[in-house]
């Protein structure tokens, strides 16, 4: 008798008298046996499995056999970088629709109710959660520019033609995508507006942070 979940189409030889027999949807089989035949179970999906008979196994009215699932290891895994199979090209998502970052979704099925529950939108306005999370979507903007710029200019560019000092580039970046004329050029990815809006920039920073 088998036990476990694939325990039907197993093929159980006796290697002594070289019978065959396969077991059956309960998992259970029917071999003549004598004591230190040795049989042998196999399927694809599972480990062969190899059993002797013991002089304690014909006292039994049945023997339970348990095997593992086979485990196929794979050479290589190609992960195929297609930039023309997308979601909207595979049908999951219509074309066109607009795409959320995490904190734009969350705003969305605020304001929305999701197509879920209508009252969401008066309940979330009270409470005042759309607010908290139209916040988080500015500061993920913020983020992603902080990103964007972190890197861009080396370090020796913010001493010595701005003349911020080092501890204070951090602070500098902040200050400079508060000002929407600078964040257009980075946008753009216009190296040289920005440099030019930077060097204005700096100026006004220097003076909040009391820097001649």
């Amino acid at each position: 008798m088998m036990e476990g979940n694939f325990i039907e189409n197993v093929n159980v030889t006796n290697v002594a008298s070289n019978k065959s027999v396969s077991t059956n949807q309960e998992g259970t089989f029917t071999i003549p046996v004598n004591i230190g035949d040795a049989l042998v179970f196999s399927a694809v999906n599972l480990e062969t499995k190899r059993k002797v008979i013991a002089a304690e196994d014909l006292t039994e009215a049945f023997v339970i056999v348990k095997m593992s699932a086979s485990i196929i290891p794979l050479k290589e895994v190609k992960v195929n970088d297609n930039s023309s199979i997308t979601a909207e090209n595979l049908g999951v998502i219509p074309k066109g629709q607009k795409k959320y970052t995490p904190a734009e979704r969350r705003v969305h099925e605020a304001t929305t109710g999701g197509g879920l529950v209508p009252l969401n939108p008066i309940l979330n306005a009270i409470s005042g959660r759309t607010t908290m999370l139209k916040k988080e979507v500015v500061a993920e903007k913020k983020e992603r520019l902080l990103l964007r710029l972190d890197g861009w200019f080396e370090e020796k560019f913010y001493t010595n033609s701005l003349k911020i000092p080092q501890e204070y580039i951090k602070g500098f970046h902040y200050f400079l995508i508060e000002d929407n004329d600078f964040v257009r050029a980075l946008k753009a990815k216009n190296k040289t507006l920005t440099k030019f809006l930077m060097s204005k920039l700096a100026l006004s920073y220097k003076e909040t942070i009391s820097i001649p």
